[in-house]
């Protein structure tokens, strides 16, 4: 069974930066895709970045420019860099993995506060 399992949430004041992480552990060798979705209360979840094969890159308007996408060395890795970080950043942050084979995968969430 696949896993993905996010870390790095946390408080932080505006204008401060965060790093999520996501490892997906399991079976499937190499995914074709990894991102980050978001959901703040009361509003539907949305993409924030993903990264598919051959480093194609796709970002929220909402976000480019201050957030950085990575898949890191070790395969089945994503990151988020989060910089310059808005109240309107706070949401559930998820881990999302697309394998063509085996299908879309989703972590439990990482939650993201930004106030002072």
């Amino acid at each position: 069974q696949e896993q993905l399992v996010e870390s790095g949430g946390g408080l932080v004041q505006p204008g401060g930066s965060l790093r999520l992480s996501c490892a997906a552990s399991g079976s499937i060798f190499s995914f074709n895709r990894m991102g980050w979705y978001r959901q703040a209360p009361g509003k539907e979840r949305e993409l924030v970045a993903a990264e598919g094969s051959g480093s194609s890159i796709n970002y929220a308007n909402s976000v480019k420019g201050r957030f950085t996408i990575s898949r890191g060395n070790a395969k089945n890795m994503v990151y988020l860099q989060m910089n310059s970080l808005k109240p309107e950043d706070t949401a559930v942050y998820y881990c999302n993995a697309f394998s063509n084979m085996y299908g879309t995968y989703w972590g439990q969430g990482t939650q993201v506060t930004v106030s002072s």
